[in-house]
This record gives C-alpha cells, sequence and structure tokens, in this order.
C-alpha cells in the first residue's frame, strides 16, 4: 500500500512507519520536521502538512491508501495549543477525504469526552466524532500512557528516582493508568491499515498499576528504592514546574494531574499489548532515566534525530 504517517521522524510514527516499510508498503512522512535527520534515510519522503494551504495538502495525500495518524501536542504552549492541533486535525482528514484516501487510522486517548474540561480529552474526543461522521473507513486507537525507547513519561519518572531522596504522589496515588509499549502500539496501527471496517480499540497493555504502585516497581527494577510519599497536588505541580524551570522544559500540567487523577488513563478493557512494562523496565534497567527526555527539546530542534535508547 501507499501510506502517510504524520510524524514518522518522531516517537509513535516512527515506529509505525518502521513496520508498514517492513511490510514492504510505500510510506510518505507528513511532518512539521521536513529537515530533520530521517531515522529510514531516504526511504520515507518527508512532505509539509501545509495546514494553511489545503489544496497542497490535497495534492500531498492524492494516491495515499491509508493516513496514519499520530499528531497533537501534549499541551498548551505559548507557540502551540489543543485548539490548533484539532484545527490541524480536522483539515486533515478533510484534505484526505478530498484526496481519495481509503482509511485513516487514528491514535486518541482513553476516555476521550466531548464534556470534559481537559482540553486534551476534549480535543480527542471531538476528533473521534469528525473522524466517524467523515464517510472515511476508520480505527480509532486508543493508547492510556506509552513507554518504550523514547518515551517521556516512564524514563523521567526514573529520572526523578534516581537525583531526588523521595518520589511525591498526588493524593493517595491509587489512580490507575495501564502503559503499552510503543512496538504494540505500532502493531496495532499495521494491522489497522489492512482492514476495512471500522474499530474502536483501547490500547492499552497486559499491566494495571496504581500511580504509586508504578513508582515504586520502578525504583525497585533500577535499583533507587524510594520513599513514596502523598503530597496535595498544587504543591506537586509546584515541584514540577520548579524542575521544568532547571530543565527548560513542562514537566507536567495542572490538567495532566487531574487528568490522572480522575482515572482517565485507566480503561475496563482486555489488553492489546503483550510487552509488560515490567520486563522491559528490566532489561533496560541500566540506562533507564539517565537522561532526562525533555518534550521542548523535541519541538525546538527539528533537525536532530530524537535519541533512542
Amino acid at each position: 500500500m501507499r501510506c502517510a504517517v504524520t510524524g514518522a521522524f518522531g516517537y509513535s510514527g516512527r515506529y509505525i512507519a518502521g513496520r508498514l516499510l517492513g511490510r514492504g508498503d510505500e510510506v510518505i512522512a507528513l511532518t512539521n520536521s521536513v529537515r530533520r535527520q530521517s531515522p529510514f534515510g531516504e526511504k520515507v519522503r518527508p512532505c509539509p502538512f501545509h495546514f494553511d494551504e489545503p489544496e497542497r495538502l490535497v495534492e500531498t495525500l492524492r494516491g495515499i491508501e491509508v493516513l496514519v495518524n499520530t499528531y497533537w501536542v501534549r499541551f498548551d504552549y505559548k507557540t502551540f495549543s489543543h485548539a490548533d492541533a484539532v484545527r490541524n486535525t480536522l483539515t486533515m482528514f478533510e484534505c484526505a477525504r478530498q484526496a481519495g484516501v481509503r482509511r485513516v487510522v487514528h491514535v486518541s486517548i482513553t476516555n476521550p469526552s466531548k464534556d470534559s474540561d481537559l482540553g486534551y480529552f476534549r480535543g480527542k474526543a471531538e476528533l473521534e466524532e469528525a473522524l466517524m461522521r467523515s464517510g472515511l473507513q476508520y480505527a480509532i486507537v486508543r493508547p492510556a500512557v506509552l513507554f518504550g525507547g523514547e518515551d517521556i513519561l516512564i524514563n523521567n519518572i526514573a529520572w526523578l528516582l534516581r537525583r531526588f531522596p523521595m518520589f511525591g504522589v498526588f493524593g493517595d496515588g491509587r489512580y490507575k493508568l495501564q502503559p503499552i509499549h510503543v512496538a504494540d502500539l505500532a502493531e496495532l496501527a499495521e494491522r489497522e491499515t489492512g482492514r476495512e471496517e471500522n474499530a474502536v480499540i483501547e490500547a492499552i497493555g497486559p499491566e494495571t498499576f496504581e500511580y504509586r504502585q508504578l513508582v515504586s516497581t520502578l525504583g525497585e527494577i533500577i535499583g533507587k528504592r524510594r520513599p513514596v510519599v502523598s503530597v496535595p497536588p498544587w504543591l506537586g505541580y509546584l515541584a514540577g514546574k520548579g524542575i521544568g524551570m532547571l530543565k527548560n522544559d513542562v514537566v507536567l500540567t495542572r490538567d495532566e494531574i487531574t487528568g490522572l487523577m480522575r482515572n482517565l488513563l485507566h480503561v475496563d478493557a482486555p489488553p492489546a499489548g503483550e510487552t509488560k512494562l515490567t520486563d522491559w523496565a528490566r532489561e533496560n534497567a541500566e540506562t533507564l532515566g539517565t537522561r532526562y527526555a525533555s518534550e521542548l527539546a523535541r519541538r525546538r530542534d527539528r533537525e536532530k534525530p530524537y535519541r533512542f535508547t
């Protein structure tokens, strides 16, 4: 097939593009980072999004059979926002329809809701609804938390455990999350590119953790057992903000804390991935968390490849 993958030089998109190439598909990358060093050499052609010139995006997508969309932003910032991401993605869906794309495989999030007061979950719900109404075939894949290789959350929890004498969790820390390995997500996305029926898939891994339990487990695996203490959410946010100022990054946001504490990263569904976080962490214990993973650094530098571990 001829496939377009958004963010094919980034994190999850890179794993998806790799699987499609391995299957023998032709892949183009829709990206804001056309000068970023490609992990695929010349096998994947970078193409700008052209959100502001939809007719050019239509021409880019003409002849593409399947669009795999990982495009999103984690939080609102000075130069990007959830509202921008929603508007741009709606443009891309319409351009795909006009170009004759057959199917869209769309990466969403667990528990999206148009009634949510959290921009991340509300925006994802708006996009799911728009895709379902578009007339395109679709598969909506809903991961909770990704881990593996270049992930941010799991890596940075380990980074904090390596550097601080204790770890603070928001409130009682008993809210749950179900991490899925990025390669398992890529396998799900690849599988869905070849199907015809519409689908919504809860893309969760085989292990469910309470947040407090996750932190303790990671500390034990990397040899950095720390006291896990409950702190008020506002204090945890301020601590994260302070670390962010030191690292010139956004460590976490109020909305992310709220979503986590509302159990929005947990669903009652069978696992869709097979890789256990505990097994992967043990295999990578010597390097997990040895370097801080910066969201903003990846956005500022549009030329260097992501670091892979």
